[in-house]
């Protein structure tokens, strides 16, 4: 969770740099000595980059990643433990451990609860099970990335598939069994398409649209077109996401969610963006404030717990960054990532680089240069193709500043010559 005053050094920081001032050593000295300590069986970058990241560090504003908590241990002969307590271990976690903790553990395996020859009868605390473990893998998206989660997303998407085909049921329960494919759909559908799997995310979607629209589930099925269209705006033709992005609003009914009604016009907006539609992207953008306005917390469906005005905010962000009106986008943006939790690395990359790219936007090269370090060093320890590919979207935008020399620097470091 994030600190209830990101300002707050974290304990580990001020350990780090307690450590390193008791010995006197400055900051170029404690790059030598990681470098030391990581001879030949560790691969640093170069030590401007290890500067800037012991900087980050003892600031507190990114927790140290592999190989840095070990070569701390090294270097100032503490265990992990004492140096960082918990917080490295955690942050450090496959992704199957997160996994583990974060979707519950069925009575049984789904292949276990019924048989061809056999078929088990399924009742609602099997829905109820089930109705966790998918809530729990979209609590995983927030801290993994798609290449992390699309082979779990997809095994647990087939079991809850084949458990409907093959088991009895009642009408109730089957029509909640349905439910339960059509979120699995969308988050399954949502990491594959992070991991740049968009034919498999397209197929997702709609297989999850016909469960949802089997089961009755209008606020479901609108989720679910939503996802799609914005998929089609980003990768395919924005004018086909803006259609379908209207039809997911239509389907939605007039009593339906505030949030349900927010995220649909969110999604409207984006694929206007997409488009370059100034105007219609600010209309959609204030409906779905409106919507979110008027919501009275009644009804919303678990999947939509992320909806909040700071996601609002964001989206208006992107807007703006897009429709290049940089002026606009900066202090938004500055004001989501000062309150954003951390933890959620992917996200907060990206935030990042829509930042970068704002600030190049409004002839400020030096501190699109510091926001994309910041997003560089974060995105290279996440398993996301839209990271990778924001990565480029900023490089590209900085290469018109190639004259000054930070910005120099940057491309030069990544090898960026295009």
């Amino acid at each position: 969770m994030a600190e209830e005053n990101p300002r707050e050094v974290p304990l580990w920081a001020e350990r780090l740099r307690e450590e390193r001032r008791k010995r006197a050593w400055p900051q170029k000295k404690l790059v030598a000595q990681l470098f030391k300590a990581a001879g030949q069986d560790v691969a640093l970058p170069m030590p401007e980059s290890v500067l800037r990241r012991i900087k980050d560090h003892e600031a507190g504003r990114n927790l140290p990643k592999d190989p840095y908590p070990i070569l701390y241990c090294r270097v100032y002969g503490l265990s992990e433990r004492d140096l960082f307590l918990d917080s490295a271990p955690e942050s450090r976690r496959s992704p199957d451990e997160i996994l583990a903790t974060l979707l519950p553990q069925p009575g049984e395996p789904l292949a276990a609860r019924f048989t061809h020859r056999n078929r088990r009868r399924v009742g609602a605390s099997t829905v109820n099970d089930l109705s966790a473990r998918v809530h729990g893998l979209r609590l995983a998206d927030d801290v993994l990335s798609g290449d992390d989660l699309i082979g779990p997303a997809f095994r647990e998407l087939d079991d809850v598939v084949h458990l409907y085909r093959d088991s009895t049921h009642s009408d109730d329960v089957g029509r909640a069994l349905l439910v339960i494919i059509g979120e699995y759909a969308q988050i399954a559908g949502w990491i594959a398409s992070d991991a740049a799997q968009h034919d498999l995310a397209a197929r997702t979607y709609r297989l999850g649209i016909e469960a949802a629209r089997e089961a009755g589930d209008e606020v479901l099925e609108s989720n679910l077109t939503g996802s799609l269209a914005y998929q089609i705006a980003n990768v395919g033709d924005p004018a086909e996401g803006v259609a379908l992005a209207r039809a997911a609003l239509h389907v939605l009914g007039p009593h339906a969610p505030g949030r349900a009604r927010a995220l649909a016009w969110d999604r409207v907006a984006w694929a206007h963006v997409r488009t370059g539609d100034g105007p219609a992207t600010m209309r959609a953008l204030g409906e779905a404030g409106s919507a979110l306005a008027g919501d009275r917390g009644n009804g919303n469906p678990a999947y939509l717990y992320w909806v909040n005005a700071g996601e609002l905010q964001v989206m208006e962000a992107r807007a703006y960054t897009e429709l290049r009106r940089p002026l606009r986008a900066i202090p938004l943006l500055v004001d989501v990532l000062n309150r954003y939790d951390t933890t959620h690395t992917r996200e907060f990359s990206l935030y990042l680089s829509w930042l970068a790219v704002a600030l190049a936007d409004a002839n400020e090269p030096e501190e699109a240069v510091r926001a994309a370090r910041r997003m560089l060093d974060l995105s290279a320890d996440v398993a996301s193709k839209r990271a990778a590919h924001r990565t480029r979207v900023v490089l590209k935008r900085l290469a018109q500043y190639r004259d000054v020399p930070p910005v120099q620097e940057l491309l030069n470091e990544y090898r960026y010559s295009a």
